[in-house]
């Protein structure tokens, strides 16, 4: 009686075990009652029937390798696609890797709308690029991730959704373009940079050149400038020279007019002044020989005269 009391008490203990289900959170089970779906277990405690009610089978992707599960991962998961060839719309080939970030939105769909989810996934996406790649040309390939990540989310959303696959992002990994392709891009780039080096230096030598010649510009300008100030200061200072100068006979005749009257003309002593002062200079022997007497000598002779009688007065 104890043993078969014991034995109730295990089948008891077994049969509760079973039919409590605790499922994590993020995570969910489909779970079908005689062979038909019946419900989508939530995060917590979860009751089912024994024998009757059992976790419906998935193929999920682990570590690389697909294996089978009864629970379904609701995060974000991250699939790292093997290599892959492709051929461009320049009929070059080369290898890309993707990473897709993708996560089960709908796990009734994902279950019985598709029935290995991962394996269709990674052929959707292999299929896709190589069809968006095809359109492009290397040159394009390269240059134009960011229009091929776009193109191929959107293609792949749109695929998966009847899936209940939300696609989030798709990312290429890696671009291998064959060898010879590189070694001949690589003289490409080196042959660009040898010709923006020229235009370079092309330009600072022009540069150079023109900085030179303003240069030169600018000293002849502000010599010309120089030289034209020099010429009207030189012309200023003359001019104010002989103002000055005949400022100064002007008062000395002035003067002369006050001293000898009315009775004798200034010009007359002026005039003999100067003849007396030329005749100094013809006395002197380190002078020139050659005299100049003016045309009526016997007026200048009447002005020395009168000269003389000034000075008797």
């Amino acid at each position: 009686m104890i043993y078969l009391l014991g034995v109730l008490v295990f089948l008891v203990l077994v049969f509760a075990k079973m039919a409590l289900v605790i499922i994590p959170q993020s995570e969910t089970k489909i779970i079908e009652r005689l062979g038909k779906y019946y419900a989508t277990l939530k995060p917590g405690i979860n009751i089912i029937i024994p024998f009757i009610d059992r976790a419906k089978t998935i193929v999920v992707l682990n570590r690389g390798r697909y294996s089978y599960s009864t629970d379904i991962d609701l995060r974000e998961q991250v699939y790292d696609f093997p290599s892959q060839n492709v051929i461009t719309k320049d009929n070059i080939q080369m290898e890309i890797n993707a990473l897709l970030y993708f996560q089960i939105v709908d796990p009734f769909k994902a279950v019985y709308e598709i029935s290995n989810l991962p394996n269709a996934i990674e052929k959707l996406t292999q299929t896709t690029l190589r069809n968006i790649i095809g359109e492009l040309e290397l040159d394009e390939t390269l240059t134009s991730r960011d229009t091929i990540n776009t193109k191929l989310r959107a293609v792949l959303d749109d695929a998966t959704d009847k899936w209940g696959v939300k696609v989030n992002r798709v990312e290429l990994q890696d671009i291998t373009p064959p060898v010879s392709v590189l070694n001949a891009m690589e003289k490409q780039m080196q042959a660009e940079r040898n010709k923006r080096a020229q235009i370079l230096t092309s330009e600072g030598e022009k540069a150079a050149e023109i900085l030179a010649s303003e240069g030169e510009k600018t000293a002849v300008i502000n010599k010309a400038q120089a030289a034209k100030e020099k010429a009207i200061l030189e012309a200023d200072g003359e001019a104010q020279a002989r103002i000055r100068k005949a400022e100064a006979e002007a008062k000395a005749i002035e003067l002369i007019t006050e001293a000898v009257g009315k009775t004798t003309n200034p010009a007359n002593y002026l005039l003999a002044q100067k003849y007396i002062q030329m005749l100094a200079e013809v006395a002197d022997g380190n002078k020139t020989k050659t005299v100049y007497l003016p045309y009526e000598a016997t007026n200048l002779m009447g002005s020395i005269g009168g000269i003389k009688d000034l000075f008797k007065e």
